[in-house]
């Protein structure tokens, strides 16, 4: 499809997060992800203890399924010794929390340099792609853990962009080019890493700017507009937070289940299909007052509700993992619901005046969420 020149160059007006975020990298490669990440810590740390008890390179390569390559031979891991604080948290896929054993005796592509910033507790991480394969443009995400490449964009790799860098005296410091830090306060004013960063957010979950520029975000890093007003940045800041601490199911709101798992049964995944609100994990057990938006919402190409239990199939629910599919799907509702908010701030921020058109919308929109947040920007 042939790009709009004049929406090209609007577009290009904006900084890119390439060039905002001084450090960054692809997600992390394994080159053999069942037997390095895991859902559960303990069989992790079994298998890998397994491995390593092998009499020979041969049989622990028979054993495990495993392949060698020219940057991975069994005899070298082999000489490894386990510990057990290589197991930490990885973003595998959108809301899918998993373990992996970091250590690059086991690791095809570690990204080390960019990922031991990660490994940190407080860190958070923008999550996006240099270009979008999928039909929509869905390749945005977050995270406060070291990512695997196809977290966000799942036809390619996708990077990570985090908000601090440990310094070498061990602070923390923020992980921005201080020239464009410098042209956004210009003018909304002092400004902290994370407004920035939830301003960012923001922007790339509003419908608008997808389609707008979807021309453009499949060929490059995301590119934002620089805020209009201050009013709005602050506006668009406070949205973008709340998404982010949604889609890290950090939000008070994510315990306020919308959906029921009333039947008790095997618990077992077995075969998924949606009915009339219900998703079916077997013949007889369900997910109640399941939205249809939050079914077939996307991110990164990949469908969060239905693929979170397809990658569960033959496993037993336990209590957790229940609750943690229901935390998903208020997560999701409510953010099909501050993706139109947002619009609605972006569609009429304005340097300066006030219409009264706006005032009427996003008043009635404040009602409408319980909230004075969105006439900030009149």
């Amino acid at each position: 499809m042939k790009r709009d020149e004049k929406v090209g160059g609007e577009y290009g007006d904006g900084f890119s997060v390439a060039e905002l975020f001084s450090v960054s990298s692809v997600g992390i490669v394994t080159s053999r992800d069942d037997f390095i990440i895991d859902s559960d810590k303990d069989a992790l740390a079994k298998r890998i203890q397994e491995f390593l008890r092998c009499a020979t390179p041969q049989e622990a390569l028979s054993k495990f399924g495993l392949r060698e390559n020219l940057k991975w031979k069994a005899a070298l891991a082999m000489k490894h010794q386990f510990d057990e604080k290589n197991i930490v948290s990885i973003s595998y896929r959108p809301f899918d929390i998993r373990f992996i054993y970091y250590h690059d005796d086991f690791i095809e592509r570690s990204r080390r340099e960019v990922m031991r910033h990660m490994l940190k507790e407080g860190n958070v991480g923008l999550v996006t792609a240099r270009s979008n394969k999928n039909p929509e443009v869905d390749h945005f995400y977050v995270s406060r853990s070291i990512t695997e490449a196809k977290l966000g964009e799942s036809s390619t790799q996708s990077a990570i962009f985090h908000i601090y860098v440990d310094a070498d005296d061990g602070s923390r410091v923020p992980n921005f080019r201080k020239d464009i830090v410098g042209d956004i306060e210009a003018v909304v004013g002092k400004a902290t890493p994370e407004e920035i960063f939830d301003y960012i957010y923001a922007f790339f979950y509003s419908p608008s700017y997808r389609e707008k520029y979807k021309e453009f975000l499949k060929i490059d890093f995301p590119r934002v507009p620089y805020p209009k007003n201050a009013e709005s940045f602050k506006n668009l800041a406070a949205l973008g937070a709340e998404l982010r601490s949604l889609h890290l199911l950090e939000s008070p709101k994510v315990n306020k289940f919308i959906t029921t798992y009333p039947l008790a049964g095997s618990d077992v995944v077995e075969k998924l299909d949606y009915k009339n609100g219900k998703v079916f994990i077997n013949k007889d057990q369900y997910f109640g007052n399941v939205p249809e938006v939050a079914w077939n919402f996307c991110i990164g190409g990949y469908q969060p509700a239905q693929k979170w239990l397809k990658d569960r199939k033959s496993r037993i629910l336990e209590n957790e993992d229940a609750e943690h599919y229901q935390k998903m799907i208020v997560a999701l509702t409510e953010t099909d619901k501050i993706m139109k908010e947002i619009d609605a701030v972006i569609k009429y921020r304005r340097p300066c005046g006030r219409d009264h058109r706006v005032i009427v919308e996003l008043a009635s929109l404040a009602l409408t969420r319980g909230r004075d947040r969105a006439v900030l920007d009149l």
